[in-house]
C-alpha cells in the first residue's frame, strides 16, 4: 500500500509531477529567489568591475564566494515585466505573452509557483510583482502596486491594500522574514520570491545613505561620451543619454530654492514629488538638508556640456549606489535569519536582477538594448549542500534557465514547454558537456520608452549580431577585440564568414524557440 502511494504520480495540465522525490526527501529543499530591479552586474563588487572598491557589496559577495557566480548570464528581453514573466515561466516573451510593459500576465500558464505548489511546496512572493494581473499559484502574496514607492509604500495582499511605514527594501525583508517565521507551514518545503523595488529609478536611498557617496569620486565608464558614430545612425536618436536626461531624474529639490527651475514637469520629477509627499515632517527635513546645499551649488555653477554630464553621472550614481547599499544590507539580514534557524544548508538562494542597466556606458542610463550592460544580468547561487564555494561559470546562461533550475533542485519534473535548461549541472560539475553555444534576444517595445527600435539578435562566446528588423539594419561586434561594443563591424569583409554563420545560427534559434514571424 505504501509503495503504491509513493509511486503514484498525477497528471496536471502542464505535465506530470512525481511525488516520489518529495516523499523520499527527508530534508526539505527550499528555494529563495532574490530578484532586484535594475541591479547592474557592474554594481556588485564580486564582479570586480570599476565600482568594486568604492561601493562594495559584502553580503551579496559572500553568496558568490561561498556559492557560484555566473559571469555570462543574460536576459531574453531587457525590460522589467517581460523579464519577470520569463523568470516565472522559463519561456521567452513570445511564449509567455508578456512582450512589453503593456500586456497583462496570464497566470493560468504553468509557473514555478503553481508547479511547486501542486508538488507540496509553500510558495510566496513579497515585494515587487509588476505584472498587472494578480499573483497566481502563491500560497501567500504581499506585493507592491505597480512600481511601488521607496518610502511608506502601499502593499497589496488578497485581503486588500495597506501602507507600510519605512524604507521599502527594509519593509520587504521584514515581511519575508516574518513569513518564514510565522506565515508558512513549517512542515512543508518553501519557495519564496523576494522582489526588491531597488535600485529602480528614481533612485532614492534610505535616510542613512542619502549622503554616503557625496565625497566619493565615482569612476566613469571609458565610453561615457560615446558619440555613437560606430553604431547604426538611429542610435543617435535614442533618448536615454545623460546629456538629455530631464532634470527631475537627478536633481532632488524639495523646498525648491528660487534660483532653481521647476523640476516637476517631467516624469522623473513627478516621481520624486510623489515620494516626497509620502514622507513624515521629520523625514522631509532630513531630505531637504541632504540635498538643499548641493542643489543650490549646482544651480549656481551653471554647468554645460561634458561638465554637466559628469555632474549628472556623479549624482545619479550616488543615489543608485545608496539604494544598492540597502539591498546588500538586507541580503545580509535574510541570510542571517536562515543561518540562525538552520535553513541555510539546504536552501537554494539565487540572487539576480530582472535585467542589467547602463551606468553611463555609451552615455546611457536605462536598459532595453542588446548591448552588454543591459543584456547581461548578475546571477549568483548559494546552497552549501550542493555547490562548492568559490565557483565561477563562464557558460552562456539566460533567465529562461531559472525556472527549470528551481524545479530540478526541488526534484520536480520540468514541463516540456519550458525553454530553458537546468543550471544544476553547471553549479555542481566541473565541466558540463554539450552546453549551449548561443543565446537569443528580442526587444519589442517600439514605439515605446526611449525611442529604441525593435531588434533581435544572437550572442555566442565571442560574437554578437543584432538585427533591427523594422529598419532592415544590422550591427556586428567582435566582443574579444571590442568588448565595449564601440564600433560595429557588420560591413567589414574580415568578418563576412562569421556574420554569415551567425545569421544561420539566428535562424536556428528562431526555429528552436518557435519565434513567430517578425512584426
Amino acid at each position: 500500500m505504501i509503495n503504491s502511494v509513493l509511486k503514484y504520480s498525477y497528471s496536471i495540465f502542464f505535465g506530470t509531477i512525481s511525488l516520489l522525490s518529495l516523499a523520499q526527501n527527508k530534508t526539505p529543499k527550499n528555494i529563495i529567489l532574490i530578484l532586484s530591479d535594475d541591479h547592474a552586474y557592474q554594481a556588485i563588487s564580486a564582479y570586480n568591475d570599476r565600482l568594486a572598491t568604492i561601493a562594495p557589496t559584502p553580503n551579496i559577495d559572500k553568496l558568490a564566494n561561498e556559492g557560484i557566480r555566473f559571469d555570462r548570464s543574460y536576459v531574453g528581453n531587457s525590460i522589467c515585466a517581460p523579464s519577470r514573466a520569463t523568470i516565472l515561466t522559463g519561456k521567452h516573451s513570445h511564449k509567455n505573452g508578456v512582450l512589453t510593459l503593456k500586456e497583462s500576465f496570464d497566470g493560468s500558464q504553468p509557473t514555478i509557483a503553481s508547479i511547486l505548489q501542486k508538488a507540496g511546496y509553500q510558495t510566496s512572493i513579497i515585494g515587487k510583482w509588476h505584472l498587472k494581473s494578480e499573483p497566481v499559484g502563491f500560497s501567500y502574496w504581499d506585493v507592491l502596486i505597480d512600481q511601488g514607492d521607496y518610502y511608506n509604500s502601499d502593499f497589496k495582499t488578497a485581503k486588500g491594500t495597506e501602507i507600510h511605514k519605512g524604507y521599502v527594501t527594509d519593509v520587504i525583508t521584514d515581511k519575508a522574514i516574518n513569513w518564514l517565521e510565522k506565515g508558512r507551514d513549517k512542515k512543508q518545503p518553501f519557495m519564496m520570491i523576494v522582489g526588491n523595488k531597488a535600485p529602480h529609478a528614481n533612485w532614492i536611498p534610505p535616510l542613512q545613505y542619502l549622503n554616503t557617496f557625496d565625497n566619493v569620486s565615482i569612476p566613469e565608464p571609458k565610453n561615457l561620451f560615446d558619440t555613437h558614430d560606430g553604431h547604426i545612425s538611429e542610435a543617435k536618436q535614442i533618448d536615454m543619454t545623460l546629456d538629455e536626461m530631464p532634470m527631475g531624474w537627478y536633481c532632488q529639490i524639495w523646498s525648491e530654492p528660487k534660483n532653481v527651475p521647476n523640476i516637476y514637469e517631467d516624469y522623473g520629477g513627478k516621481l520624486w514629488q510623489r515620494a516626497y509627499g509620502r514622507l513624515s515632517k521629520e523625514e522631509k527635513q532630513t531630505f531637504d538638508s541632504a540635498f538643499k546645499d548641493k542643489n543650490e551649488a549646482f544651480a549656481k555653477a551653471n554647468l554645460k556640456g561634458n561638465d554637466l554630464i559628469r555632474w549628472k553621472y556623479q549624482r545619479i550614481m550616488q543615489n543608485y549606489l545608496g539604494c544598492i547599499k540597502s539591498v546588500d544590507d538586507n541580503v545580509g539580514r535574510l541570510m542571517a535569519y536562515l543561518k540562525e534557524n538552520k535553513l541555510d544548508e539546504n536552501t537554494l538562494v539565487i540572487y539576480t536582477s530582472d535585467q542589467g542597466l547602463f551606468l553611463g556606458e555609451h552615455g546611457f542610463y536605462d536598459k532595453r538594448l542588446m548591448y552588454e550592460e543591459a543584456f547581461r544580468t548578475p546571477l549568483i547561487a548559494y546552497c552549501p549542500s550542493i555547490i562548492k564555494g568559490g565557483k565561477v561559470s563562464n557558460d552562456l546562461v539566460q533567465n529562461i534557465d531559472y525556472a527549470p533550475t528551481i524545479l530540478d533542485y526541488a526534484g520536480v519534473q520540468i514541463p516540456k514547454e519550458i525553454q530553458g535548461k537546468s543550471l544544476l549541472p553547471v553549479m555542481t560539475q566541473k565541466k558540463v558537456k554539450n552546453w549551449r553555444k548561443s543565446l537569443y534576444y528580442q526587444y519589442y517595445d517600439f514605439p515605446g520608452g526611449h525611442n529604441i527600435a525593435k531588434h533581435e539578435g544572437v550572442r555566442t562566446e565571442r560574437y554578437k549580431l543584432i538585427h533591427y528588423y523594422h529598419l532592415n539594419k544590422w550591427e556586428f561586434f567582435d566582443l574579444k577585440k571590442d568588448p565595449a561594443e564601440m564600433k560595429s563591424q557588420y560591413n567589414s569583409p574580415e568578418y563576412a564568414k562569421d556574420i554569415a554563420l551567425l545569421k544561420i545560427e539566428l535562424a536556428t534559434l528562431r526555429k528552436q524557440y518557435q519565434v513567430p514571424s517578425l512584426k
